[in-house]
């Protein structure tokens, strides 16, 4: 199998994350899925990463489309619980924190258009949507060390990439001040092998003129 990715996306460190804890053999091709040349074309239609291209010359692509494929061709270990509960309690948490990513994407692409054209509302806007996210995040994970009945699943691959997401893309915002739980969390996990290989790098994007 073959994934494309783009180095700092939480997205696709999802489905890295996801490959490896079910030890299936994989390539990784970088990125820049912004850029006139990406090799998004002709894969997704919708020109994003992360696209997996399967052993059978398939393109899958958005990371719970990909990762629900690698529950079904390779069940263990779960990455989406079964039982129903769990299953929507983990997908809650998977939402916020893809949302939260999605607000920290939002405000970098702005800061990219040229500079009398970036809206500080706007900025503002997602910046509460980051730091609410947080606040929800911080609530629900409390003091334990799981999010979802007290075993690894997507709620925590989703946490965790998206913390460290802020930690490349909004470093403005110290969250470890000021959610120290989420801290420990991401303590906890930090040296999960699974989470040290796949961690995120930066990237250029070219300059937004429109």
């Amino acid at each position: 199998m073959k994934l494309i990715t783009a180095a700092p996306s939480p997205y696709a460190r999802k489905v890295r994350i996801s490959l490896h804890e079910k030890t299936i053999e994989h390539e990784v091709v970088i990125d820049v899925p912004w850029n006139e040349n990406t090799l998004t074309k002709d894969k997704n239609p919708l020109g994003k990463v992360p696209i997996l291209i399967t052993n059978e010359n398939e393109y899958i692509f958005d990371s719970k489309v990909i990762i629900r494929y690698l529950d079904q061709i390779k069940p263990k270990p779960e990455i989406y619980p079964i039982d129903p509960k769990n299953h929507l309690s983990a997908l809650i948490i998977e939402t916020v924190a893809d949302g939260i990513c999605d607000a920290i994407v939002l405000i970098r692409l702005e800061n990219v258009r040229v500079k009398n054209l970036i809206s500080k509302q706007w900025i503002k806007r997602q910046e509460n949507k980051i730091v609410n996210g947080l606040k929800y995040l911080s609530n629900e994970i409390s003091s334990k060390s799981y999010f979802v009945d007290n075993y690894f699943n997507i709620a925590d691959i989703s946490a965790f990439t998206c913390l460290e997401y802020a930690d490349i893309r909004f470093k403005e915002f110290d969250w470890r001040k000021s959610f120290p739980n989420l801290n420990n969390y991401w303590k906890f996990h930090k040296n999960r092998e699974s989470f040290a290989l796949s961690k995120p790098g930066t990237q250029i994007i070219e300059p937004i003129t429109y």
